[in-house]
């Protein structure tokens, strides 16, 4: 590359996705004019606060969102308007998705240069087809297709978010707390709610404080979970605030879920309960001390389900209250990991 070329980086499902997108997009700003993101309605969020990002473009592709969507040609042409005039394009995917769909698309909006991975032949829609060489956590993954298109990656690979982030001692009571999130996007990906109580109540009678987080729609689980030991936060926090409230968490307690990944992002240890359905090395919080639990053996194992094919959950279900609390000691001994939010400075969050 000789001049800094104009770049679309297409990431387009879950929040999680998205914040794991985030090392490869600051490679790429490092050597762009601009950086746009292509996301999808359940990314958008996250595509807000990703660091390098300067415009962010919102479709829902067909292909990449679980719910019925319409292959509208309206919709086509105000997309194809959208990305006219990209000097590149990267498609960033996961690896059960194909970058073929939106490629094909990009090439009739005029895009003169399209990198992806694919393990389907991709004639010529791709210029630059890379093939991973190994399993490996998802944001080093989308750093390796980065760093093939003429991107280095930066010296700190690690998840972040654009600082100064919403203050939320006001809701939280000051830093040093421990947050435990129930809430999963997937019903296969919970731990039940009866042991998410009991840990609240184990952590409560260690002498931590301890905040309940959750969707708007979550206000239900979040109640039951806090009961009157916990603080519940369930729908009071849009994602900016929520990671704050993560910030200035002392380990946060998440399935596979978007909010672990924001704790990874601020800096914070996780206590993961990952059902085993998606492989851990890839999903896994990254870059932050983790604890991960669950049977990472159990017979839904890399079957994607939504639901629990096995009855009794077991993967997760057979993890105790008194793990998950004997876990959090260890990811949050160190005094030095707990974070403040007023060290978020101009440009990004902190991560440690």
């Amino acid at each position: 590359m000789t001049a800094r070329p104009r770049v679309l980086i297409a990431r387009q499902d879950n929040i999680g996705d998205v914040l794991l997108a985030g090392p490869a997009v600051r490679a790429v700003a490092a050597r762009a004019a601009e950086v746009v993101l292509l996301c999808g309605p359940r990314g958008r969020a996250a595509a807000d606060l990703l660091p390098g990002v300067d415009r962010v473009i919102e479709w829902c592709a067909p292909w990449i969102d679980p719910g019925h969507v319409p292959v509208d040609q309206a919709a086509i042409d105000r997309l194809l308007g959208e990305v006219a005039g990209f000097d590149r394009a990267l498609i960033l995917t996961s690896f059960h998705q194909s970058p073929l769909p939106l490629a094909l698309l990009l090439r009739l909006a005029g895009t003169p240069w399209i990198g992806g991975i694919s393990e389907d032949y991709p004639g010529s829609l791709l210029d630059l087809r890379h093939r991973p060489d190994a399993d490996v956590p998802e944001p080093l993954r989308m750093l390796a297709l980065a760093e093939d298109a003429g991107f280095p990656p930066p010296a700190d690979t690690r998840l972040r978010v654009r600082g100064p982030l919403p203050r939320t001692g006001h809701l939280t009571g000051g830093p040093g707390y421990v947050v435990v999130h129930p809430g999963t996007s997937v019903p296969a990906r919970a731990w039940p709610p009866g042991c998410c109580a009991a840990a609240v109540r184990l952590l409560a009678a260690a002498g931590h404080r301890v905040i309940v987080t959750g969707h708007a729609d979550e206000k239900e689980l979040t109640a039951r979970v806090a009961g009157e030991d916990g603080l519940d936060l369930g729908g009071r926090t849009g994602l900016a605030e929520l990671a704050s409230v993560l910030a200035g968490a002392r380990a946060v307690v998440a399935g596979n879920t978007g909010p672990a990944h924001l704790a990874a992002a601020v800096g914070t240890p996780v206590v993961s309960l990952f059902a085993p359905t998606v492989p851990a090395s890839r999903w896994a919080p990254y870059g932050v001390p983790l604890a991960l639990l669950g049977d990472q053996a159990a017979p839904c194992r890399n079957t994607r389900a939504t639901e629990c094919p096995v009855e009794g959950h077991p993967c997760l279900s057979s993890v105790t209250a008194e793990e998950v609390a004997a876990a959090v000691e260890i990811v949050a001994k160190d005094e030095s990991l707990v974070n403040d939010e007023s060290l978020a400075g101009p440009e990004e969050a902190p991560a440690r």
